[in-house]
């Protein structure tokens, strides 16, 4: 069954809770050159290989029978509060359906829900709307449509939207290639602290891509990915390690003590 991105269980967990539905979302895209969310290849390139990253079809994690009876009850609540207009319901709902949670998975309803939220200026859904066009679940594959949708989000500053739109600039997926308009979302959601926009930021640097060659700025970001306590995006976290590793191997042990140093003196905007 295929599923959103794990990043969707704390939403849900906050919406069972009745917080706020602030912040979680799906990363389409979320390493520089991660495929195609509906694929798992990719066909090879001159550049130095970028690390793999989870798209939006990672899992959520297993379910017992009590919490596949939770996210029932949970549908028929969110439902009501959808069917009233409920922005932050229309969403989960969406999200619900996207992923078999409390309900049949159908691309088509998740579609449905999500297109509602959008419209009303959620962020969160436009960025899953997004997903769902780059992914051609429940709609045709549209690149350029996906790219809308990640646009919309990431203009509110939404840093997982920023980091996919960064990506879709790279791949040249739905708009023309721009590895300097890539660079300037990855850095939006970078200084943010997304570890998956610091980690591509990062890759950009270390290839000259979008910037000029700097291992020392690249070795920084990696540091400050792979220091953040994410408890979400574990596997964001070592693909940033692993990559860090790499960058290191190749650095002096003086440039290694300046990207540390800026690593410290760095503060999240």
């Amino acid at each position: 069954m295929q599923r959103l991105d794990n990043r969707i269980a704390p939403l849900l967990a906050a919406a069972f809770a009745g917080a706020a539905l602030v912040g979680a979302a799906a990363d389409t895209v979320a390493a520089v050159t991660a495929p195609d969310p509906a694929t798992a290849q990719r066909q090879p390139r001159k550049e130095p290989a970028a690390p793999p990253a989870p798209d939006m079809l990672g899992t959520l994690g297993a379910r017992d029978a009590g919490a596949a009876q939770d996210y029932a009850d949970a549908v028929r609540s969110f439902r009501e509060a959808a069917d009233l207009g409920d922005a932050r319901a229309q969403v989960i709902l969406g999200v619900m359906y996207a992923n078999g949670q409390g309900v049949r998975q159908d691309f088509v309803l998740a579609h449905l829900w999500l297109t509602r939220a959008a419209a009303r200026g959620d962020a969160t859904a436009q960025l899953h709307l997004g997903d769902l066009y780059a992914g051609g679940l429940g709609v045709p594959k549209d690149a350029a449509e996906a790219l809308r949708w990640y646009r919309l989000a990431a203009d509110q500053g939404f840093v997982h939207a920023q980091n996919s739109l960064g990506a879709m600039y790279h791949e040249g997926r739905g708009v023309p290639k721009d590895d300097a308009e890539a660079v300037r979302w990855y850095r939006k959601a970078a200084e943010q602290d997304d570890v998956r926009a610091q980690t591509n930021l990062a890759f950009m640097y270390a290839n000259g891509l979008g910037v000029p060659r700097d291992m020392v700025e690249a070795c920084k970001w990696y540091i400050l990915a792979t220091n953040r306590n994410v408890s979400s995006d574990r596997e964001g976290r070592e693909i940033a390690a692993r990559q860090r590793d790499a960058a290191v191997a190749r650095m002096t042990p003086a440039q290694i003590g300046q990207a540390q140093k800026l690593a410290r003196q760095w503060r999240p905007q």
